[in-house]
Parts: C-alpha cells; sequence; structure tokens
C-alpha cells in the first residue's frame, strides 16, 4: 500500500510540473478557450440552471462529477441534441457507462459543438488599384467566397471507485480536437472530482476540470493553456410523502482567468458563478424543472422515466445580454439495461 500510494504521489507530481515545464517554451494561458467545455450535458442538469456536479447520478456524471458514476447499478446510455441560437449552433453528446464490479465504473462520452455555413470572404476582395485599402471601385466577387464552419470535439474516458459507502472518487482524461474553417487544434487534459453523501439523501460534490491545465495545440503554431476550473454542488431529495419530493441543486464554479466583470463575483484571482434550481417529482416517474444559470439564463424543464428510457427536455431562455440570439431547446434520451447481466456485481 505504502508503495502504491508513493507512485500516486509520485505521478500526481509530475502532471503538476508539466505546465511549469511546458510554459517556459512559450506555452500561454488562454481566456475562454474551453468554454465550449462548459455547456453542460443532458436535460435534466440544464434544467435546473445546470446544476449538475452533485445532482448528476447516472452516465452524465462522466461529464459533471466522474466520481458519481459510482450510483449507476447498471450499464446506461445517453444521447441529447439541443439547438442553440434559434439553430445556429448545435450541440449533441453520445455517452455510456458500466459498472467494473461492486467499486469501480469506467465511462466514454463524446461531446461536439457545431456551427456550419460560416461565409469565408476573406480572399472575395477585388482590389483594382492593389493598395489592400477598400475604395469606391472595389467589389467583392461572390465566386471566390467559401463555405466553411468551426466545430469543437471533446472525448472523456472517465473512470470511478467507491472508497467507502459514502464516499467515491474519479476522474477524466479527454481528447480535444477545434477547428476553424481551414485551421485545426489539438488538446488533452485532466479532471479530478470525489462525490460524497454524508446523510440520506443530501449528496456533495467536487470536480477540478483541467486539474493540470489542459493543452491545445494549433496548426498555426500557437499553443495554449485551458486554466483549471473548480466546481462544487449541493443536492438534497426531499421527499413529501410517499409519492412527492423536492431536490434542490446549486452548483459553484471557481475560475482562475481573470474574468472580472464578466462574472457574478471577482475576488482579483478568481471569478465566482452560481447556478442552481429546484426539481419536483411524482413517483419518481414525472419531473417538472426550474432554475437560474451562473450565464443568468432562466431555465425550465421536464421529464418521464418510462420502463428502462428516461426522457428529458429543457428550455433556456438568454439572459437580456444575449436576447438576440434567441433561446434553446435541450432533449435528452438515457437508456438503462436493468437486466442481471448488465448489474453492478455485489
Amino acid at each position: 500500500m505504502a508503495r502504491r500510494l508513493l507512485s500516486l504521489f509520485g505521478a500526481a507530481a509530475a502532471l503538476v510540473a508539466l505546465p511549469a515545464a511546458v510554459a517556459a517554451q512559450g506555452y500561454h494561458n488562454a481566456k475562454y478557450a474551453g468554454e465550449f467545455l462548459s455547456l453542460g450535458v443532458g436535460a435534466r442538469s440544464a434544467g435546473v440552471g445546470g446544476a449538475g456536479t452533485a445532482l448528476a447520478n447516472d452516465v452524465t456524471a462522466g461529464y459533471y462529477n466522474p466520481a458519481a458514476l459510482s450510483q449507476i447499478g447498471h450499464l446506461q446510455a445517453a444521447v441529447f441534441h439541443e439547438s442553440r441560437f434559434s439553430g445556429q449552433i448545435n450541440y449533441d453528446y453520445l455517452g455510456a457507462a458500466l459498472p467494473l464490479d461492486s467499486i469501480q465504473t469506467i465511462a466514454l462520452s463524446a461531446i461536439r459543438v457545431g456551427l456550419d455555413g460560416i461565409k469565408d470572404s476573406r480572399n472575395a476582395l477585388i482590389d483594382a488599384n492593389g493598395n489592400a485599402i477598400i475604395d469606391e471601385e472595389d467589389r467583392i466577387d461572390p465566386s471566390r467566397i467559401v463555405i466553411g464552419g468551426a466545430s469543437d470535439w471533446a472525448i472523456f474516458g472517465s473512470y470511478a471507485r467507491r472508497l467507502n459507502s459514502s464516499l467515491s472518487v474519479g476522474g477524466n482524461v479527454k481528447f480535444l480536437y477545434r477547428s476553424i474553417l481551414e485551421h485545426t487544434g489539438w488538446g488533452i487534459g485532466i479532471d479530478l472530482s470525489a462525490h460524497y453523501t454524508p446523510a440520506d439523501n443530501l449528496a456533495l460534490g467536487a470536480t477540478l476540470s483541467d486539474a493540470t491545465k489542459s493543452l491545445m495545440t494549433w496548426d498555426t503554431g500557437n499553443q495554449e493553456f485551458i486554466v483549471p476550473q473548480l466546481k462544487l454542488g449541493a443536492a438534497y431529495r426531499y421527499a413529501i410523502g410517499e409519492q412527492h419530493a423536492i431536490t434542490p441543486a446549486f452548483d459553484a464554479a471557481l475560475r482562475f482567468e481573470g474574468r472580472e466583470e464578466a462574472t457574478m463575483l471577482d475576488i482579483g484571482v478568481a471569478s465566482l458563478d452560481v447556478g442552481g434550481g429546484l426539481e419536483y417529482s411524482y413517483r419518481d416517474r414525472a419531473f417538472v424543472r426550474g432554475g437560474y444559470s451562473e450565464l443568468g439564463q432562466l431555465t425550465v424543464g421536464a421529464g418521464v422515466r418510462l420502463p428502462k428510457l428516461n426522457i428529458d427536455y429543457a428550455f433556456i431562455k438568454p439572459s437580456a445580454e444575449q436576447e438576440a440570439l434567441g433561446p434553446s431547446h435541450r432533449i435528452s434520451l438515457r437508456l438503462t439495461l436493468e437486466e442481471d447481466r448488465f448489474a453492478r456485481a455485489k
């Protein structure tokens, strides 16, 4: 056991030292570089303001808090699609989680954010006199306009281990791919998390995303770090009789990239944003949700649990600053194979 702990500490030290070593080679921290990784997955958490760090107890925990994958009892798979900003952006997710034995769980998931139909007119200007300035006699040649797109991909490999009946730990290794017109970038990162249930129906969660700074390398020669983010969450299920229950859930996000006025609370070296909401359930089969996200968005949602299948929907109303972009709609499906051969070993 002592040797195992020393090996783990040594590996952690090497990971922590890695950003400092490559920083000397010209890498830099990039503000908002990982914003596409903060959109959330699934419609359940989206309906309560995006608060999934403690609430997620299914396959989507691979994104929110991989340690919480210890809560699932059977093989699960989930998929969702979201149309953002009046259909301008498509956001998709696919994930699957498998209990290996009584204490271990693995999961694999992927997200894609895509914007198609970008008109690239950088080479479409007919510069009559060649002065590189737009003059009255210059014009745009439509035949030179190229249609392109932009997309962000992230693939998460997740692992969770239950330490005892109340505490689980876990993490992700994630691979990133980004493209903007003809340019592409690749990256890799690590997330660490814990899930704790100190009392019946109370769940606490913590996730340190991009724990060692996720590295992105572009074909332009630019290299950048996605700065770590710490999310803390709490959720409590309060039963009202035998058929009704309400579950408040909250997330607090600490970021360390100097967002200043673009945050709820700027505390110098860090910024703090809070989101949360409430879920009402009837007989644990029908659900109604509402919340307020860290971006100032009002959210509502509903869901139904059928045999082996959960269907959830969330509506996200933009904040005043985002009003022109329109609302977003998210629909998700989750399949649970409730058969003995797919069950967690006792």
